[in-house]
C-alpha cells in the first residue's frame, strides 16, 4: 500500500504567492505520510491575460516555482509531480511542462502537454492555447517512482484515449492527469472521462485539479480524483482547496486485469471503409 497526496489549489496571477502555497502543501503531504504529492496544471501561474502573464514567465533554469518545489521536495524527503508550469522557450513560445521531482530534489522527468485546448464555449469563454503554447511530442512513462511506473499527461490530454492506451502498453501503473478544467466541462465530463480512462487501461488515475474562482476571473471545477483500475473513486476532493490523501495498492491492477484482460485482447484496427 502506498500513500499519495493531491494538492487542490486556486493558483493566482502572482508566482510568489503560489510558491508559498505550493511549498506548504509539500510539507503537509510529507507530514501526512505521503510518498508523492501530485499538484494541478499551472501550479505556478494561472493568468489568462497573456500580456500580464508574460511579465512573470521564466525559462526552466530561472523559474522560482520550480526551484522552490525542488528544494521543498528535498527538505521533506518526498516526491512531487509538479502538474505543470508555463515555461518560456528560446523561440519565444511557452511550454505547458510537467516535472517529476524525486525526494532528492532532482528532476527525474519532464512532459510537455501534447494536446492544446482551442475552443469556444457556450458560456462565451474562448480559449486558444495554441496561440501561446508549443505542443509537446513525446509520450512519457517513468520507472522507479513510489507508485511504480508513472505515465504523464496534462488536462486536455484526458480526451484522447489513444495516449492513455500507449501509456498502458508501455507498462504504466498510474497515470497522472493534472488539470484546470472549466466548470461547464468539468460538470459534464470530468468524472466520467477519468473513470473511463482508468477502466480502459486497467490502472490507477490520479488527477489533481485547480478549483474555484481565480484572480484572472476564470472558474475551475476542482474535484481532484483518485480512481482505481475498476473505476472506483478512492478520493474526490470536492470544491475546497487543500491537500487530500489516498492509499493505493498496485496489486489491484493485476487483480482487475485478470478479470478483464482487455489490454491482452487488443488487435490492430484497420481504417474505416465507407459503404
Amino acid at each position: 500500500m502506498t500513500r499519495i497526496a493531491l494538492f487542490q489549489s486556486r493558483t493566482g496571477i502572482i508566482p510568489q504567492a503560489n510558491v508559498r502555497a505550493l511549498v506548504a502543501a509539500i510539507g503537509q503531504a510529507a507530514d501526512g505520510g505521503a510518498e508523492i504529492l501530485f499538484t494541478p496544471e499551472m501550479s505556478g501561474l494561472l493568468d489568462r491575460d497573456t500580456q500580464r502573464a508574460r511579465l512573470n514567465l521564466r525559462s526552466e533554469d530561472e523559474d522560482a516555482v520550480l526551484a522552490a518545489s525542488r528544494e521543498a521536495a528535498k527538505g521533506h524527503g518526498i516526491w512531487v509531480y509538479l502538474g505543470s508550469l508555463a515555461v518560456l522557450l528560446d523561440d519565444g513560445k511557452v511550454a505547458n511542462r510537467a516535472f517529476l521531482i524525486d525526494r532528492e530534489g532532482k528532476i527525474r522527468a519532464r512532459y510537455d502537454k501534447i494536446h492544446l485546448f482551442d475552443v469556444d464555449l457556450p458560456t462565451g469563454e474562448s480559449w486558444r492555447e495554441s496561440s501561446t503554447y508549443s505542443a509537446g511530442r513525446d509520450v512519457a512513462v517513468v520507472n522507479g517512482t513510489p507508485v511504480g511506473k508513472l505515465g504523464l499527461t496534462i488536462c486536455y490530454d484526458l480526451r484522447f484515449p489513444t495516449l492513455f492506451a500507449r501509456l498502458a502498453e508501455a507498462g504504466a501503473d498510474v497515470i497522472a492527469v493534472p488539470a484546470a478544467f472549466t466548470v461547464p466541462t468539468g460538470r459534464a465530463h470530468w468524472h466520467v472521462l477519468l473513470r473511463a480512462r482508468a477502466i480502459e487501461a486497467g490502472l490507477f488515475v490520479v488527477a489533481a485539479a485547480q478549483v474555484g474562482r481565480h484572480e484572472d476571473g476564470r472558474q475551475t471545477f476542482g474535484h481532484s480524483l483518485v480512481v482505481d483500475p475498476w473505476g472506483e473513486v478512492l478520493l474526490d476532493m470536492g470544491d475546497e482547496e487543500g491537500v487530500g490523501f489516498a492509499d493505493i495498492d498496485l496489486a489491484r491492477i493485476s487483480d482487475v486485469r485478470s478479470r478483464i484482460p482487455a489490454l491482452n485482447h487488443r488487435r490492430p484496427i484497420p481504417e474505416a471503409v465507407t459503404v
